[in-house]
């Protein structure tokens, strides 16, 4: 068994999964097994390193991951269908997915299951990123393995919060669906099967992750979505109803991310996962205040049967409300993020252009939380009260 977590823990099987995916390093696309070689984590991570990019499109197949400082590593793609699906599959892990998938179900299908998903989902990244930087696992070796993201390769690996992510996302709402709506839960189920492995597979692809990173992550994802299964009317019923809710969907995140286990190096985890709880704690006060102020969104029989029938209508309608939606969200980020930054410029005295100052503690958590929570407040509260007025309820 031991023989077998090592073996799994190891960059090889990252490295013959790309190559048997037509993923190579420049100058092995030839065959042969992968060799293992030593890293620095303050190196290039094994890529070549030059201070110029390499020309902006791939030459002879020939194409180029840059890194940070300058360092380029070169790969040759010869299956671009498996390069392509599993560079989509990794962006279904991303902050653009989040930022559009998440207010997608609250806006067009149901608030419940939309409330279910996202505080599965704050819980279940914030273990996950917190785990990373208490385990400190490396993350694969390259060589042999090809990097095909750079920023986070910065962090540790064990678990993938991308397969944590897909695995609570696509089970939660299988979960949160299937008792109120009529659908086979046989597609359901491979729907959502589907969708996390692609997920899963895609961190092996960008040489993001070991197999037992990948593992790891999903099986503590589907541990937690059993746990947190019972109590899921009790925590949605409590977060619509109680008088705490605000205070606690504030307070409650920021001291975790203040608390955030501290590293020797910048790392980008603390600023994620301040994102994450940021999204998730301006989502629950939105919640609690549409709950008391316009519409009773508790019930205990609040389902309903099926599907509506989908008419051209509905689509319009529903496209409209989405693009309405994302556009006042975009707009809601970037007006946050330059006025809380440029606040925070003014209140400790460093130029906005200083990415270290930005990476202090007292100033990415505010920044990033305020930025956020706004976002996730916008998304909740202001948006359908904007679809409302343009009449598109």
């Amino acid at each position: 068994m031991a023989r077998l977590l090592r073996i799994l823990r190891g960059s090889q099987p990252v490295a013959r999964f790309q190559r048997c995916c037509g993923l190579f390093p420049a100058g092995e696309e030839g065959g042969g097994e992968p060799v293992e070689g030593g890293r620095d984590r303050g190196a290039c991570n094994g890529a070549l390193c030059h201070p110029a990019a390499t020309g902006r499109g791939p030459l002879n197949g020939v194409r180029s991951g840059r890194g940070p400082q300058g360092c380029v590593q070169k790969y040759i793609v010869k299956n671009y269908f498996y390069y392509y699906l599993f560079k989509f599959s990794a962006a279904l892990g991303e902050e653009i997915f989040y930022i559009t998938f998440l207010p997608f179900i609250y806006w067009n299908i149901d608030h419940s299951v939309s409330r279910r998903m996202i505080i599965v989902w704050s819980i279940v990244m914030y273990i996950g990123q917190v785990s990373k930087d208490i385990l400190k696992w490396p993350r694969p070796l390259s060589p042999p393995v090809v990097k095909l993201e750079m920023r986070t390769d910065a962090e540790y690996g064990m678990p993938s919060t991308h397969a944590m992510a897909a695995t609570a996302i696509s089970f939660s709402f299988l979960i949160a669906t299937i008792n109120q709506y009529k659908y086979p839960f046989e597609l359901g189920l491979v729907a959502a099967f589907v969708f996390s492995t692609l997920v899963c597979l895609s961190r092996l692809y960008t040489g993001m992750h070991t197999v037992l990173d990948v593992i790891g992550g999903a099986l503590i994802s589907a541990v937690l979505l059993v746990l947190l299964y019972p109590a899921w009317d009790v925590i949605d019923h409590l977060l619509l109803t109680s008088p705490f809710c605000p205070v606690l969907s504030i307070v409650v995140p920021l001291v975790l991310c203040y608390n955030y286990p501290k590293l020797d190096y910048y790392s980008p985890t603390r600023g994620d996962t301040t994102t994450i709880l940021g999204a998730g704690a301006g989502a629950t006060v939105g919640f609690w205040l549409n709950n008391q102020y316009t519409a009773l969104a508790y019930t205990s029989k609040n389902f309903q049967l099926g599907f509506p029938l989908i008419t051209s209508k509905i689509v319009v309608v529903g496209l409209a409300r989405f693009f309405v939606g994302i556009l006042v969200l975009l707009l809601t980020r970037w007006l946050m993020k330059s006025v809380v930054l440029g606040m925070l410029c003014y209140w400790y005295k460093f130029p906005i252009r200083d990415l270290e100052a930005r990476r202090r503690l007292e100033v990415e958590v505010p920044y990033k939380f305020i930025t956020y929570s706004s976002v996730g407040f916008t998304a909740t509260v202001l948006v359908p009260l904007l679809h409302e007025l343009l009449g598109l309820m």
